[in-house]
């Protein structure tokens, strides 16, 4: 069996302390492959690559057995502040 998304929420929630997570498994259940995302103050001056690589990172042994992870956001918790305020008035237009 492969890695579930509990598995993944709690190594990324130890690790990067989030104030925003969401993981889907994108594999049908069988835990090769899932979408991260993530809002974490540990991305702080960080470029989107190092970001990347911290997710990587946090998620060590469980990148053994997943097969395709792709991160779709991992931002500050400013930039998920001005993200949602944007989404926000543009649905109120």
């Amino acid at each position: 069996m492969g890695v579930t998304k509990e598995e993944l929420e709690s190594s990324l929630t130890s690790k990067l302390s989030p104030i925003h997570l969401e993981v889907v498994d994108t594999s049908g259940g069988c835990g090769a492959s899932f979408v991260v995302e993530i809002v974490s103050a540990q991305f702080e001056g960080k470029r989107l690559l190092e970001r990347h690589r911290m997710v990587n990172a946090a998620l060590e042994k469980e990148m053994q057995e997943i097969h395709a992870l792709s991160i779709t956001k991992a931002l500050t918790p400013e930039q998920w502040k001005q993200q949602k305020d944007s989404e926000n008035s543009q649905a109120a237009a």
